[in-house]
């Protein structure tokens, strides 16, 4: 039932030290580098993590694989025969998690969830502290597990922080915990601010005509198509590059032109390069369900490149970015076209990056993990004192009696 590829067991006096902190994801590790993994690679530098994805289905035993993305992370992936019933994935995962546990030799731990799905198959777990990162209205996604909010429901009654993705996610689940506290996408500032000095291009896109309006993310249901094929069908000029995976939709359904350039998903590292030559950032995202409680990494992450941004009125956008003069909000294709214009035309404009500069200033990843961490810090402390004065209390009536 058990196979895991060979690393170097941790070093003992910084167990010792340190927390441990299993965590759930919905999202691989590998997928699109972005909230989880920003928060996560912060964490790690105290931290022992173990990030828990969702089941890989082949033929063969059960297992997990766990592999190392960092001094201090691994990663792991279970591996289950097809075939099983719900019943069985969960039952199989707690397994292979309890052993997990006395492989690495994890006497005190965390709970770190992204997805809600996994409080079903860590019920006997015996966690520190239990911490939910929200990032998502994820009952909204297409595709969502049916159990999903029963599931979360659940999860609100196990932990002892929620953090939410944006403000409108905290609004809609502030009245549904104790302990809700707001952490908007972040940025790594001077990552991105990279890209106003850089001047060689990606081989992919050096050849793309000019001016050109990029997109970079997933590309999923929460796009609008519609309003990308009426925009670029409008103006045959312009040249929109995107950039990011396709999932959860057929290739066939995305929107085809001359000027409209699919360049499939890149490495992190590399976003800076691509972003460098656009004129504009765009957040073209749908109006509907999915979209309700986005709060797009993507915002000040163009800002921080030097790119001026055209977003839909997404509320997390529009609040505080349209409000501040930061983004142009556009709901229509042709007012999407007229800020468009207006963004291309600031491109270059000492006062708007003056004022992008100002904005940004205070944000930062590194700075959301540290007010993440000393809520933790406090909670942990806070049970601990809980958990003494119990102890003391049942010492103090068996010693009366």
């Amino acid at each position: 039932m058990w196979r895991k590829v060979h690393i170097e067991p941790f070093d003992e006096v910084w167990h010792l030290r340190n927390m441990n902190l299993l965590v759930f994801s919905h999202l691989r590790w590998n997928f699109v580098f972005q909230r989880p993994q920003h928060l996560m690679t912060r964490c790690a530098v105290d931290h022992r993590l173990f990030f828990w994805e969702e089941p890989v289905f082949d033929a063969g035993a059960s297992f997990v694989e766990v592999r190392e993305v960092g001094s201090q992370i691994r990663v792991v992936v279970p591996h289950l025969p097809t075939g099983l019933t719900d019943s069985e994935i969960k039952n199989i995962q707690a397994a292979l998690i309890r052993e997990l546990i006395t492989e690495y030799g994890i006497d005190k731990y965390s709970l770190w969830y992204y997805t809600p799905m996994a409080v079903e198959f860590t019920r006997d777990l015996q966690p520190q502290v239990v911490i939910y990162d929200c990032m998502d209205e994820l009952t909204a996604f297409r595709g969502a597990p049916p159990g999903l909010r029963a599931a979360e429901a659940e999860l609100f009654a196990k932990a002892d922080l929620v953090f939410t993705g944006g403000t409108s996610l905290y609004q809609s689940k502030n009245s549904q915990h104790r302990a809700v506290h707001c952490f908007p996408s972040s940025i790594d500032r001077e990552f991105f601010v990279a890209a106003r000095r850089l001047s060689t291009e990606p081989s992919d896109q050096a050849s793309i005509p000019q001016p050109r309006l990029g997109y970079c993310g997933v590309i999923d249901e929460r796009m609008d198509l519609d309003l990308l094929a009426s925009v670029s069908d409008a103006r045959p000029d312009w040249h929109f590059v995107m950039i990011g995976p396709v999932v959860k939709i057929n290739p066939s359904e995305l929107p085809q032109g001359a000027n409209i350039h699919y360049l499939g998903a890149k490495d992190y590292s590399d976003l800076p390069s691509y972003l460098s030559g656009w004129q504009v950032g765009l957040l073209p995202f749908a109006q509907n369900e999915s979209t309700r409680f986005i709060s797009p990494t993507k915002t000040p992450e163009y800002l921080a490149a030097g790119l001026p941004v055209v977003s839909t009125p997404i509320a997390d956008v529009v609040t505080p970015y349209g409000l501040k003069g930061l983004v142009e909000i556009a709901k229509t294709a042709e007012e999407f076209i007229a800020g468009a214009e207006r963004a291309i035309r600031s491109r270059n404009s000492a006062k708007r990056l003056e004022m992008v500069d100002e904005f940004l200033s205070e944000m930062s990843w590194d700075t959301t993990w540290e007010q993440m961490n000393r809520l933790i810090e406090a909670t942990g402390r806070g049970r601990r004192v809980l958990a003494d004065d119990a102890l003391t209390s049942r010492g103090n009536a068996a010693a009366a009696d």
